[in-house]
């Protein structure tokens, strides 16, 4: 009997302090006073609300009326030459290999077949060549790009990154559109 006391006083005490250890906050010290940073007035217009870290206050995008969305960065104008290996380096650098793929009839996803939800046609295009398993150099991803703008004049080119851990195709972006588009 004198334990199941013990046990009901020290139950007691127990609840008792995480009663009152749940009722208490701690305070916040985690931020200084506004009064350690420097004050800085900005005027209200419209390159101050957009923002890149100070790099790009304001960026203007490829039109949007009658402009096919092909795939990523098709919101922006065409790619130069040093953009286009700037972006194959980027595939480079994050392990994807890149690969070169070219459609003939159409460069963008439609209905022809069927129109069941989810199925589109024109999602599989044609491999340029095999993958460039091994390229280390973003030069010779755009000479093969250069290659199979010569052999196809009035196709549309992607270029697109294969990530061999996951088995699955990891960025695509239009490298090449005929003229009209």
């Amino acid at each position: 009997m004198a334990a199941s006391m013990v046990s009901t006083t020290a139950t007691a005490a127990v609840s008792r302090a995480t009663a009152a250890q749940a009722s208490m906050v701690a305070p916040f010290t985690g931020l200084k006073s506004t009064s350690a940073f420097p004050a800085t007035r900005k005027t209200a217009d419209i390159t101050t609300i957009a923002n890149n870290g100070g790099r790009v206050s304001c960026m203007k995008v490829w039109p949007t009326v009658n402009n096919k969305k092909y795939e990523t960065l098709s919101y922006l104008p065409p790619l130069t030459r040093e953009q286009l290996i700037k972006e194959v380096d980027y595939l480079l650098r994050n392990k994807l290999i890149p690969c070169i793929e070219f459609e003939l009839e159409h460069g963008f996803v439609f209905r022809q077949y069927n129109s069941s939800p989810g199925y589109y046609d024109g999602r599989y295009w044609t491999m340029w060549k095999l993958p460039m398993f091994g390229c280390t150099d973003a030069v010779q991803v755009v000479n093969e790009l250069d290659e199979a703008i010569k052999a196809y004049p009035e196709g549309f080119i992607r270029i697109i990154g294969f990530n061999n851990l996951k088995q699955v195709q990891d960025i695509s972006f239009i490298a090449y559109k005929p003229a009209g588009y």
